[in-house]
Parts: C-alpha cells; structure tokens; sequence
C-alpha cells in the first residue's frame, strides 16, 4: 500500500521560524507516523495492537513550546552530531584537541546543548516519507569540520526507517541516533519495565556513576542482569550500551524484539550500529505531562537507541566513529511494528 505523506504547520519558534509537522501514514488504521522539522522529532508512532486499535506509543509533547522548553529529555529527537557521552566534553583527533560544549556535569552529551534536537532542519518529500537536511557549521558546540548531514524517514508494510548520512570538509567525528522512547500499551499507560526484551548482545560496556564507560573491554553479559539473548521482562533501571552482536553491518540486521503482553504489540528493531543504548527514563518525575494527557514518570517508556559506542572519540579500542573528507557516514535502523494473537 503507498504510504501518504502530508505536511502542516506545526507551529512558531520566539524567533519567528516556522516549524512543520510530518505526517507518514501506510493506510486506514496501520502505522501512522508524525515528524518534526524542529529536531528531527517523531511526535507520535501510531501502531494497532492485536485487536486492530490504534494507539500512540511514542513518548512526546502535544505542541511546539513544550519541547523547546524541555529539550533535555530529547523526546523523539533525531540527536547528534555525537549521540551519548564524550568525556570531559573533549576529545583528540589528529594530534589536535577538540574542547566541546558541556552539558551533561562535565561532560559532551548527545551533541551538546545546541546539538541538532535543539535545531530546525529543511525538509523535503520523497517516495514514501521526508528527508530532512540541514549543515552543521564548523566550529558547533566544538565540533571540527562543517558536517552536511541528511537524515530520511520512510514508511513501507508496517514498518518506519530512518537512513543517517553525512558528509565533512575536515576530520571530525560523527554518531547518530533517534531518541525515542516507546511504551507498547500506549502512551501515558504506565511504567514499561514490564515490556519483554530480546538483544543480541553478549557484551555491554560498564560505565562508571557519570555513565563514561570504564577502562577495560566490554563486559560478557552471563550471569547478569544484561543478559537479554533470551527474551525477559525489563525490571529496574537501565542507561547502557549493549554490544551487538556483529559489529557495523552494511545492512540493518535484526537486533531487538520488544513485547507488550497486554497490547500484543511487538517491535522489532534492526540497524547497522554497533550499539544500543537501553535507557529507562528514569529522570522523569511526573513533572512533564504528554500527548496522553498523563505525567510521565519513570520508565514511561523505553528508549532503544541504535548508535556506536560512549566515549569513543577518546577510545581507540571502539569501533571508530571518525569521518573524513571524501568519506561518508551512513547509518540505518528499521522500526518494524507487528502484534501476537492472545496464547
């Protein structure tokens, strides 16, 4: 079935930018999904659950003034130019030191304060979905080389799939992602610890109280509680990045399943990454209030971010993250939503 793709105001920034909203939707009552060019944010992903009703899972805001003024949470945005940490918001790439822009305590998160969630992108329709595209110029938040990045949306047969590639004018480093976090039941439906979660990973890299990795490989998952190989429910807090299986694909292999016994919902999430961060949002305290009309507290929802590693610009035992000029970065991850019958 082809995807429709329509576009509207979505509203105006203080300083007077107009920002649109991004609708993709794979026909009546299937996956409908809403993307703003403020950020690159997917607002809402509608799915239908064993019964066909469709329900918003996406964790989100209902208009624009709520994430301009609560981008710290970084619902539903498209984050970089480096997603997680880089420690001490500094790193050192062909003998020069790079001084970032720290938010995060002492610490470069997510692209930094200005980072691209925080930014309005172009947008233009293309078969099936949106791209958006926008260049970050040299010198942003710290980062070296003027980064033309263009990030695509696409809707086909129940499934959303979000392509990353980026081009330099000097060595830099680059990692993306989407921070979205989803709650099978619905938005507003609760906590989402109860989900059931498969990864193939049999490592994660342990992180010390800043979440920067500590020195040393990745640890082996057996015996602990990140152990997800075989599908369990999630319980208690989480802001990890798990290794997956085979390192960097050059194409989306399946890495995740996430289950909602309730619903009958099921996500299953493939990409070319060599990591996924698993956050349980546990910052969220009932102070913000969603789409749904509930506050969201901790575990609303469940972010599963695919993307390289923490800290990598400053560990060379990672897979690398530099980008060059002549090169190009490329990242793909695919949102495939489906349901179980009842048992």
């Amino acid at each position: 079935m082809t995807t429709q793709v329509s576009r509207e105001r979505f509203g105006t920034l203080d300083d007077g930018t107009r920002v649109d909203r991004w609708t993709l939707e794979s026909g009546p009552g299937g996956l409908r999904v809403r993307i703003l060019t403020y950020g690159g944010i997917i607002q809402t992903v509608e799915a239908p659950d064993r019964d066909g009703a469709r329900g918003q899972l996406a964790l989100g805001f209902a208009d624009l003034a709520s994430y301009a003024a609560h981008g710290g949470s970084y619902f539903g945005a498209l984050v970089g130019r480096y997603a997680n940490r880089i420690a001490g918001a500094s790193f050192t790439l062909d003998g020069e030191v790079h001084t970032l822009t720290p938010n995060d305590g002492r610490h470069s998160l997510h692209g930094g304060p200005g980072g691209f969630s925080r930014v309005v992108w172009e947008a233009r329709q293309v078969d099936g979905g949106v791209q958006l595209h926008r260049v970050s110029p040299a010198g942003e938040e710290g980062f070296p080389g003027a980064l033309d990045v263009r990030v695509t949306y696409t809707l086909s047969a129940g499934a959303l799939r979000i392509v990353s590639q980026a081009t330099t004018d000097a060595p830099t480093v680059v990692n993306l992602t989407n921070h979205t976090y989803l709650h099978l039941g619905g938005d507003g439906s609760g906590s989402a610890t109860g989900h059931e979660l498969r990864l193939t990973a049999s490592r994660y890299t342990p992180v010390d109280g800043t979440g920067i990795p500590v020195p040393g490989a990745p640890a082996d998952v057996t015996g602990t509680r990140f152990d997800f190989r075989a599908a369990r429910a999630v319980a208690g807090s989480y802001d990890h990045n798990f290794v997956l299986d085979g390192g960097v694909c050059a194409a989306p292999r399946t890495v995740a399943e996430l289950y909602d016994r309730r619903s009958g919902r099921v996500l299953e999430l493939a990409t070319t990454e060599p990591g996924l961060q698993l956050y349980t949002a546990d910052h969220l305290d009932g102070t913000l209030t969603g789409t749904s009309g509930v506050p969201y507290g901790p575990a609303a929802g469940l972010a599963l971010e695919t993307q390289h590693f923490p800290d990598s610009p400053n560990r060379p035992d990672f897979p690398g993250t530099v980008l060059r000029p002549g090169g190009t970065y490329r990242s793909q991850t695919v949102y495939a939503f489906s349901v179980r019958p009842r048992a």
